[in-house]
């Protein structure tokens, strides 16, 4: 039984592990170094087989075993952000000793979007159960499609909103420092870098749209389902920075990410009449993920940015 006790303690981790991280480890603007990168995502990576353990002991197999399922789902689907964080960097020019600071700001908000949008979503299928098929269509439309995309060419596409902004929020066009809004004439004016935490933040709202239904597939727990989300979302900033130098070699990479998106599906639209278990979901799921991790050969990705 997950108590309020469980939500108060995670909550005053993740605050715990926030403030030490932009108050603390990254106080000045720096470029994280490679070793670096990969060693705090082996720290996150186990953080989240740790707190599977606790959850083993604590609340039985069933729950531990949605949670790893859960993360893994979130932990590959949040390499395809890394891909559009590029997009948004090289095309905002932002200086990568500042790039930590976007991301960080991203994940706070990133963090509270999808605790509204994972509550809500439980709701609607709670009230409104024929949403489970819906969402299950849904998610095998968006496989295919990344299938057909043919994981080649990467675009950056500006939201109708944030072009409107940019026309009406008095700007400046050139960066000031680590700072999101400066005075000016005595006003307030918005930096590149404020445009590219917006675009991060759109970015993971449109991520969220589709991996929030992949894991409601796996869980309908609030605990399990929120934990999963923020365990993979900590981790991201690690993970640009270890790997998005590497983003050349993952030619087939939206293979397995559309297996992942697939399986949930197909799985959502069974749950009526031929439910899987979790430890059948967990296997599954470890098989694409391994799959997921043999994608990561040499071959190119075009990036350029297109507007619209």
């Amino acid at each position: 039984m997950i108590t309020g006790w469980a939500w108060a303690g995670f909550g005053v981790f993740l605050l715990i592990m926030l403030s030490a991280d932009l108050g603390i480890w990254h106080r000045r603007p720096r470029v994280p170094g490679f070793r670096e990168a990969v060693l705090w995502s082996v720290v996150w990576a186990a953080l989240a087989l740790v707190f599977t353990g606790g959850l083993f002991l604590w609340a039985g197999s069933r729950t531990a075993t949605e949670f790893l399922a859960a993360w893994l789902i979130e932990k590959s689907l949040s390499i395809d952000n890394v891909f559009v964080f590029t997009l948004i960097f090289q095309s905002m020019l932002v200086p990568r000793e500042l790039q930590h600071r976007v991301l960080f700001w991203g994940v706070f908000g990133a963090l509270l979007m999808r605790f509204l949008m994972i509550m809500a979503g439980l709701e609607l299928l709670e009230q409104v159960h024929w949403l489970v098929y819906l969402f299950g269509v849904q998610l095998i439309i968006a496989a295919v499609g990344m299938v057909r995309s043919g994981g080649g060419v990467q675009t950056l596409r500006i939201p109708w909103l944030i072009r409107r902004l940019q026309v009406w929020v008095p700007s400046t066009n050139e960066l000031v420092g680590d700072q999101f809004l400066v005075r000016s004439s005595g006003r307030m004016l918005a930096t590149p870098l404020l445009w590219a935490l917006l675009m991060a933040e759109w970015s993971d709202l449109v991520f969220a749209i589709d991996s929030i239904p992949v894991v409601l597939s796996v869980s309908r727990e609030p605990f399990v389902v929120f934990t999963s989300n923020a365990f993979a979302i900590l981790g991201l900033r690690s993970l640009y920075f270890a790997i998005a130098g590497l983003l050349d070699r993952c030619r087939n990479l939206h293979y397995g990410l559309a297996a992942l998106l697939g399986f949930a599906g197909i799985k959502m639209l069974l749950s009526g009449f031929m439910p899987v278990s979790p430890a059948v979901s967990l296997g599954v799921i470890l098989g694409i993920v391994l799959c997921i991790a043999l994608t990561f050969r040499r071959g190119a990705v075009q990036i350029h940015q297109v507007a619209g």
